[in-house]
Parts: structure tokens; C-alpha cells; sequence
């Protein structure tokens, strides 16, 4: 689910509804029709509700799907503090981007395909999840101040975003409660902007290793 716009063809299940033609077809193969049409009607929205923005502003963490243009996938996590997605509107939020790999996946694919999809999902207390899609696009630092002058400064000269990315509303929804896991949160020790691979979690999936066992001796 995708675009609140109504996609489809003419004669094809779901014609007329949120939705791409993917998506129903499924849901008249498997019996769900009825269902989805109610959620449709009950809880997708193509803009902020109070309560969302409100659940937004206090969430600490973020999952960010992009694709590029040949619609090859990436998703990515963002995390901060309270409020570091900031909710400029009811069809308007943003997200820092913060130093990291260098690899710059997520930006890169936005310069080559806005679709955005944006998870926000809450482990320790209401246990419920929230969908926000939209379109994306690029500022730096200064466009984003002219935007949200009141920007907090940041608690770490690590955590000073690089860039920013602005998402333009396109639908919300929400994610059920029933499989979320409760956690508990702990403090722990954080080294911002540190490029010390043990600080950064190393070779914890073992892919170095893999490739220096496999390189031709010197």
C-alpha cells in the first residue's frame, strides 16, 4: 500500500480504492477484501492526525525504506532524541541525517526516486506502530533552519545532522499492536562521530573476514 491516491483499472479488483492493483488482487485471492476495505475506510489518511504528530514528536527511533530508480530496495534505521523527526505540519515532517558509513544510501536513492516510506513504531509503552509514506527530497542544514528555526541544538557534536530529508504526506496508517514486542530501554555509552570500527560494531557479521580469507596471498 502505497500511493492515497486511487490507482487501478477499470475491471480490476479494488478499482476506485487506496491501493495498488498488487494489493487487492492478493486480498481477492486470500478472502480479505471486505476487511481491507473497512481499514481503508477507518484508518488511512493522507495527512497527520493530532494524535499521530503527538506520537511522532516523542518517538525515538525510525525505519526508513527508499528505492532507486530501477526500484531495487534499501531500508535503513534512524534513531535519536525525542523528537528528532520533526513535525512541521499535518502533511509535512523531516529527519536528520546524521554522519555515518559514508555510504549515503537513503539520499541516494531520493535524488533518484522521492518515494519514501517512514515506520515509526512504539516498543515500551502504547505497543502500536504507525505507517507514514510520502515524498522526499534533500535540504541541507540552512533550508532546513528558514523551514524550523526553533531546531534544538544538538547534544553531541556527533549527532550535528548533515543533511535533512523533507517528507511531504502522503498517506498514514496505522500498525497493529498484537505481534509488537514490549522492551525495556537501559542507558548505555555512545561514542558520536567516531569512526573506531570496535565502537562501530567491527566485523560483527563476519564480511571482512569472508573477504580477506578469500583474497590471493600477497
Amino acid at each position: 500500500m502505497m500511493a492515497m491516491h486511487h490507482r487501478g483499472l477499470p475491471g480490476l479488483p479494488g478499482y476506485g480504492l487506496p491501493g495498488s492493483d498488487g494489493e487487492h488482487i492478493v486480498q481477492e485471492c486470500t478472502g480479505t477484501a471486505s476487511r481491507a476495505e473497512a481499514f481503508y475506510a477507518d484508518q488511512l489518511t493522507d495527512q497527520l492526525t493530532d494524535e499521530m504528530q503527538k506520537f511522532i514528536s516523542r518517538m525515538q527511533m525510525a525505519f526508513i525504506s527508499t528505492a532507486d530508480a530501477s526500484g531495487d530496495c534499501d531500508c535503513s534505521f534512524r534513531a535519536g532524541p525525542p523528537g528528532f523527526v520533526r513535525v512541521l505540519s499535518d502533511r509535512t515532517v523531516a529527519y536528520p541525517e546524521y554522519r555515518g558509513n559514508g555510504v549515503k544510501a537513503s539520499l541516494g536513492n531520493i535524488l533518484e526516486n522521492p518515494h519514501i516510506g517512514m515506520f515509526f513504531i512504539d516498543f515500551t509503552e502504547d505497543l502500536i506502530g504507525l505507517h507514514v509514506n510520502g515524498w522526499a527530497r534533500i535540504l541541507d542544514t540552512g533550508a532546513m533552519l528558514k523551514i524550523d528555526p526553533g531546531l534544538p541544538e544538538p547534544d553531541a557534536p556527533g549527532r550535528r545532522p548533515e543533511h535533512w530529508v523533507l517528507t511531504k504526506v502522503v498517506e498514514a496508517y496505522i500498525h497493529c499492536s498484537k505481534h509488537i514486542p514490549k522492551l525495556v530501554p537501559e542507558s548505555r555509552v555512545r561514542h558520536w562521530g567516531t569512526d573506531n570500527p570496535r565502537h562501530k560494531g567491527g566485523d560483527y557479521f563476519g564480511v571482512r573476514r569472508r573477504a580477506h580469507r578469500g583474497a590471493p596471498a600477497a
